[in-house]
């Protein structure tokens, strides 16, 4: 495809994540298209179950021949924006306005985009794994075990009172002694 890609061309092509990452051939076409010829201009990640018939999440590979940003490369994570139809994920207009929006700006937000710098895709080997760039780590709230603790005993107490109400109730019933 980029063979015949004209000098002022850009190609966005749908693959699999494994394209991003995966070592031997795929990995030497990589650093290739990377530092000798300069033509990858983006990444996008996108949700899995997008596209009937695969479930894997995919991405977009936005080439071009005639780069103006020839020192980075812009990585999208649009992969937990969407909405869930029936079995299916299904990007709406405004996720797809987000990715164009942060593609034509190329912005860096938070936890969505980051502009890698060439030199930091090098020093990655040229691994073009989208979490190496785009950090959605979200940090979960610390857990107060004295409080947990607390209501532990609390719910425990409650339980044997209701232990001993059951077991007046089944006296009266007469199913145990």
């Amino acid at each position: 495809m980029i063979y015949h890609l004209n000098e002022g061309g850009t190609m966005a092509c749908v693959a699999p994540h494994g394209v991003l990452f995966r070592g031997n051939a795929e990995g030497v076409i990589r650093r290739f298209l990377i530092e000798k010829k300069n033509y990858i201009d983006a990444i996008i990640g996108l949700p899995a179950n997008i596209f009937y018939g695969t479930s894997i999440p995919t991405c977009i590979l936005v080439m071009k021949k005639c780069r103006k940003e020839d020192d980075n490369i812009l990585f999208i994570d649009a992969s937990k924006e969407f909405e869930k139809v029936k079995t299916q994920n299904k990007l709406r207009k405004e996720h797809i306005d987000k990715i164009v929006e942060t593609y034509r700006d190329r912005k860096e937000i938070e936890k969505y985009s980051h502009l890698a710098t060439l030199q930091e895709i090098a020093d990655n080997d040229y691994n073009l794994n989208i979490p190496r760039y785009v950090d959605t780590f979200e940090e979960e709230e610390p857990i107060d075990i004295k409080a947990v603790m607390a209501e532990i005993k609390e719910l425990e107490a409650k339980r044997a009172d209701l232990d001993k109400e059951i077991e007046g109730y089944l006296k009266e019933l007469g199913l145990v002694e």
